[in-house]
Parts: structure tokens; C-alpha cells; sequence
């Protein structure tokens, strides 16, 4: 397994990490993303250490706490050999104050965190969307205290837009308070508006880049192509994909999966193990986060490091999945002298 550094921090991270996601199935969303319990958790994060990936990605609403307690049995004797992400922000539980950025949600949602997960702290804390309502050098102070506590080691974003992630970055600086090292974002090859601004913006400002639905919600497992019946059952079929099939026209699908069929022909890969190295090779990406059901679906997305796509195929890739960009971007992109474009190869 390869590792890189988490943005400007000093901390490495394995280049696939896992998504627990699929822990518990504790409600009816979740549930179309799997119900995976203790004694096959144990054994995912087992067979993810042998291979080097010790990094466990999860969130406070995942089943509604489930998916934390689930990875806190799995993980127990084994907490030094790992790092472990978890986010808040979002709502858990009744009432106006149980959802937000406030001081007084995040210090109530990480001590519940530390309890579910068993742990005495968390390595990379996340703000898992925007709180367009609380101040946020009330955010960033109180995330500051958690390190400064040693409850939290670094602190992250997920979500954001690129002047939501700069104010914070500013309001750090400005009273020297700890930093986003890194944001946990939705980018694959069926959505590339990742590279219009945020990737600029975490090439510049040194922020990591973790991957969330890597695989469009499952649509770029392999299931899906031009010639292929729509699968009737999962959670794409199901409305619970956490990508909308109205992100990307089908045309524009069809396309991309048509040069994901050739290149895998090419590589003797799978289509998803194609997608996932395709991001591999991007810039600002620290690591892809995978889910898996079963202990099969992890091997394979395992596969997906120890090679590279070769220059010809990225190319192939890269054309297939090109989109007209939106307004300030295609106007920026009239002189690419002035505004050049991230170095993709």
C-alpha cells in the first residue's frame, strides 16, 4: 500500500482508506447501503490491515450512531495500529441545537463519538457539510480546542465550496488557530467540477483531498454500460445512491462507461479498479475512500493499487468524461496562460 502526506500536514495516509458506511443498517436509508455487523466488520478491518489500508473513514449519523459503535468493537486491541476519521455537522437526534457547527453540537457530537468509537481521541475530525448559520470562528475555535485538548489530531471539511473552505482557512490564520488539512469531497469520472476550483484551492493552499463515492454511487461498479439492462435492485435502483442520476446526463455516462469497457479490456482490470486508479493519478487526492459489503467487493477494490493506467489511457478517459464548464470557469479557461489548469500529466 502506498502512502501520502495529508496535505500540509505531517501526517500519512494510505491512498485507499475505508468507508464504514455500510456498518449497521440502523435505518431505512442506510440499509440500501448495507447492514454489515461486528464479526464481519472485524474480519473487513482485519483483511484492510493486512493490506496496509489503516484508515477507517465514519460519521456520527451513519445508522444513527450504529456504524461508530460497530467500528469501535471491531477495532478494539487494535487502536494503535490505525487511524480513524469521523465527522459531525449534520443532524443526529431531535431538538434546534442537535445539528450544526455551534460550539455546543460539536463538543456534544465528538464526546459521543470518543464513547461509540472506544477511543480516547480521533485522528482526523471533519465538519461534514457547511453550517451557513453559526459564525465560523465559533467553528474554528472550538475544533482548535478539541486539538489543543488532544481529543481531535487534525481537523478536516467535507462539502464545502471553495469560499467556504477559504474564510476557514483565513479565519485560522488570522488568530492562529489549527487548520483544515484536508476535504473529504464527492469527485469520480462521471463528475470532474471537483477540478474547476477546489482542486486549484487544495493544489495552492496545501489541502488534501479525501474521495467519497469514488464509484458515482456504484453506477461505475461495472453493473452499468451502454449495452446493459439498468439493475432493478441496489441502492441506485432503490433512490438511496448518495449521487443523483441527474448529475450527469446519459449520453455522457454511456460515453464514459464505453472508454471504461475498453481501457479495463486493456489493462485486464475491472471497470471500477480502472475508475478508482484514474483518481489516483489526480492531483490533491490523498486517498479514496471504499466501501464494501463482503470481503469479495473489498479484495477487488483492493486491486485497484499496484499499477498505473498509462498516459494514453488517462488521455482516453480524461476526453470521455470532459463536460462544459460553467460560468466564472469558461471564461477563466479563455486564456489558460493567466489561469492554467491543475497539471494532469
Amino acid at each position: 500500500m502506498d502512502y501520502r502526506q495529508l496535505g500540509g500536514s505531517g501526517l500519512q495516509v494510505p491512498v485507499l482508506s475505508f468507508g464504514t458506511a455500510t456498518f449497521g443498517g440502523g435505518n431505512e436509508f442506510f440499509k440500501g447501503w448495507g447492514s454489515t455487523q461486528v464479526d464481519e466488520a472485524t474480519r473487513l478491518v482485519n483483511l484492510c490491515l493486512d493490506a496496509g489500508v489503516n484508515l477507517f473513514d465514519t460519521a456520527d449519523i451513519y445508522s444513527d450512531g450504529l456504524a461508530e459503535e460497530i467500528l469501535g468493537k471491531a477495532i478494539v486491541g487494535k487502536r494503535d495500529d490505525l487511524l480513524i476519521s469521523t465527522k459531525a455537522t449534520f443532524p443526529f437526534g431531535e431538538g434546534p441545537n442537535n445539528q450544526g457547527s455551534s460550539r455546543f453540537h460539536l463538543l456534544r457530537q465528538c464526546e459521543g463519538s470518543l464513547k461509540r468509537l472506544k477511543t480516547d481521541y480521533i485522528d482526523i475530525y471533519h465538519m461534514h457539510g457547511f453550517d451557513g448559520v453559526t459564525p465560523l470562528e465559533e467553528t474554528i475555535r472550538t475544533l482548535d480546542d478539541l486539538v489543543q485538548s488532544g481529543k481531535v489530531r487534525y481537523i478536516a471539511c467535507s462539502n464545502y465550496s471553495g469560499w467556504h473552505l477559504m474564510k476557514s482557512l483565513a479565519i485560522s490564520e488570522k488568530y492562529g488557530w489549527n487548520r483544515f488539512v484536508a476535504h473529504q469531497v464527492y469527485y469520480s469520472l462521471v463528475n470532474r467540477e471537483y477540478e474547476w476550483e477546489l482542486m486549484p484551492l487544495g493544489l495552492d493552499q496545501k489541502v488534501g483531498a479525501f474521495i467519497w463515492s469514488p464509484l458515482a454511487g456504484g453506477r461505475l461498479g461495472g453493473k452499468y454500460g451502454r449495452n446493459k439492462p439498468a439493475p432493478t435492485e441496489g441502492r441506485v435502483s432503490e433512490g438511496k445512491s448518495p449521487v443523483p442520476q441527474s448529475a450527469v446526463s446519459e449520453e455522457v455516462f454511456y460515453t464514459i462507461t464505453d472508454a471504461l469497457e475498453e481501457v479495463a479490456a486493456e489493462t485486464g482490470k475491472s471497470v471500477a479498479q480502472v475508475s478508482l486508479n484514474w483518481l489516483l493519478q489526480r492531483p490533491t487526492v490523498s486517498s479514496i475512500i471504499i466501501g464494501a459489503r463482503n470481503e469479495e467487493q473489498l479484495r477487488q477494490n483492493l486491486d485497484a493499487v499496484g499499477w498505473n493506467l498509462t498516459l494514453e489511457q488517462l488521455k482516453k478517459l480524461d476526453t470521455a468524461s470532459d463536460v462544459p464548464t460553467i460560468y466564472p470557469y469558461w471564461h477563466q479557461r479563455q486564456n489558460l496562460t493567466l489561469n492554467p489548469l491543475p497539471r494532469f500529466y
